[in-house]
């Protein structure tokens, strides 16, 4: 027998979850720990976010039939345990139906399955791709009748497109808007989110409740931060971001229509706290998803690679990370005893393994091949991978994963060694421009992000921070020996990637016009480099694959 609530209350019970995609068994045990945790809140429904059973993005998994049926069963089975008399529950699911396989929420009460929605505005744009796996609703959703409330249900992009599915449920009578999302981070993402909600708030009339997946995926990271605005355009409740969570609110019937009367207020994170939480969230994900014991990764004394080990040890634990220190010839003193320094501030292992004897091994085997040419980059390169052999040798003797350091800066520009120090499974700053890890390595030293596991205090050393970026692959090398200035070729790249700015506009910002058309064109020839590195985490609103699907074989050049 369905529990009565009053009609004019609501307590409604945001699951802001982490699941797994493909773990339908395991997504299944957390919604229903969540919901005995929100009955035992008093709780009438259960909101859990956009394809919770399957895991979003389960990309091509919706293409195997037996995927679609062990996600249907589960949401079957957990309908079942709706029959006690406790919450019912809103959850996304992939269904096969005469119409299609769409993304889909059912809607489950008194121990069956009352009502599905499908999504009808399907995303196809940057790391969207659901057109290729699922069909559009047939039709316009209507509003569910919950215990007397009648409930409007857009997924997710239903209220992100032009579609006006959020105006047709008022028209047909909903009540309140109750949304599942699978909507990733990009830096600022949450203050868009909370625009995208207003502007259907004022075009409906309605509340609308906007529940978030939390958890890193691959290269996407999701955030969670969700919250509700209410008919007058006010912020009702807004949960933590970056934090899996589950929050019981309050919703009251007044003459105005319904209105949040209790829910959380958190603090949502700026700038680079949020983006090195991201960072944090995306790497830990990646590593435990996956079945990685523990990490191995280069310590070179730079800052990219410290600031790897930094987010390695809070995202892990220290005894889960392991620190190589690998010199030759041309590393400094200073770079040797930054590097032990970190490791030290980190509390991680840290081993030492000159690279002096491969190198030569390798230049002694193409001596003859190579008789009468100049040493130059090549040889250079050679240091670098014999490094990323030897941090495979150690993933693969021990398990550990390799976390590569490169930044978006240089993996732009191609200034990274294929086969060396790209070597690795997964890169937690791949989308962060090399200023920008300047600005989070400074915040990290004071600061301990909430679910860190490192140290607090100064775990990058200020001389690393400080000190002039360098390869350490020749004498005296900078890398301005062959880039502009991180600030100039940042804001170029900047405009050239996440902007589509023509070289033209991007001269008239203050850029030399030679500068601008060589960073250009290293931008497109390293193209190929990028196809071959590791997958990590999106900070910015253009990273490089799916956001940016350039070809490798491009000719195109902006002459202006």
């Amino acid at each position: 027998m369905t529990r009565k609530t009053a009609p004019d209350t609501l307590r409604i019970a945001i699951a802001q979850l982490n699941p797994t995609v493909g773990d339908v068994a395991g997504n299944l045990a957390r919604a229903r720990q969540a919901r005995a945790d929100a009955a035992s809140q008093g709780a009438d429904l259960v909101l859990f976010t956009e394809l919770f059973i399957s895991g979003y993005p389960p990309e091509d998994l919706i293409l195997k039939p037996a995927f679609l049926r062990a996600c249907e069963r589960a949401v079957e089975d957990i309908a079942k345990d709706t029959s006690d008399g406790g919450p019912g529950i809103v959850i996304g699911v992939p269904l096969k139906r005469e119409s299609g396989t769409h993304n889909s929420v059912i809607v489950a009460d008194g121990g069956k399955i009352v009502a599905e929605r499908f999504k009808v505005d399907l995303p196809n744009y940057g790391e969207f791709d659901e057109k290729r796996v699922f069909q559009p609703g047939p039709d316009m959703p209507g509003p569910v009748n919950f215990r007397g409330v009648r409930l409007g249900i857009p997924i997710c992009e239903d209220i992100w497109g032009e579609f006006g599915v959020c105006e047709t449920l008022a028209e047909s009578g909903a009540e309140l808007l109750i949304v599942p999302n699978g909507s990733p981070y990009y830096r600022g993402k949450v203050d868009i989110r909370h625009q995208i909600v207003i502007k259907q708030v004022i075009e409906s009339g309605l509340p609308l409740i906007y529940a978030n997946q939390i958890g890193g995926q691959d290269e996407l990271v999701f955030d969670g931060a969700s919250f509700a605005i209410g008919a007058d355009k006010s912020l009702a409740f807004q949960m933590s971001q970056f934090e899996e969570t589950l929050a019981v609110t309050t919703w009251k019937r007044t003459g105005e229509g319904w209105v949040c009367d209790q829910g959380p207020m958190s603090r949502i994170p700026e700038k680079e706290e949020a983006d090195y939480r991201a960072c944090m969230l995306g790497l830990r994900d990646y590593v435990n998803k996956n079945g990685f014991r523990n990490v191995v990764l280069g310590l070179s004394g730079g800052i990219d690679s410290a600031i790897c080990a930094a987010l390695a040890v809070d995202a892990l634990g220290e005894e889960r990370v392991r620190c190589v220190m690998m010199p030759y010839r041309y590393t400094s003193k200073e770079s040797l005893k930054d590097a032990e320094d970190c490791a030290h501030a980190l509390g991680c292992r840290y081993d030492i393994v000159p690279i002096a004897e491969p190198v030569e091994g390798f230049q002694h085997a193409l001596t003859q091949l190579f008789e009468g040419t100049q040493p130059g980059i090549t040889e250079e390169n050679l240091q670098s991978r014999a490094r990323g052999t030897l941090l495979m040798a150690i993933s693969n003797k021990f398990g550990s994963m390799v976390v590569t350091t490169g930044n978006k800066s240089e993996m732009s520009v191609g200034y990274a060694t294929l086969y060396g120090d790209m070597n690795g499974g997964f890169n937690p700053i791949k989308d962060l421009y090399k200023m920008q890890v300047y600005a989070v390595s400074r915040w990290r030293n004071t600061q301990v992000p909430p679910g860190a596991l490192g140290p607090s205090g100064e775990v990058i050393p200020v001389n690393i921070i400080e000190k002039v970026p360098t390869a350490e692959l020749r004498e005296n090398q900078t890398d301005q020996d062959s880039l502009p200035p991180y600030e100039v070729l940042d804001d170029i790249l900047e405009c050239l990637v996440e902007q589509e700015m023509g070289v033209d506009d991007i001269v008239a910002r203050g850029h030399d016009r030679e500068t601008v058309a060589r960073v250009e064109n290293l931008l497109y020839i390293a193209e190929y480099k990028r196809r071959q590195a590791a997958p990590g985490v999106k900070i910015t609103k253009k990273n490089f694959g799916r956001d940016r699907r350039y070809p490798i074989t491009n000719r195109f050049r902006d002459r202006g």
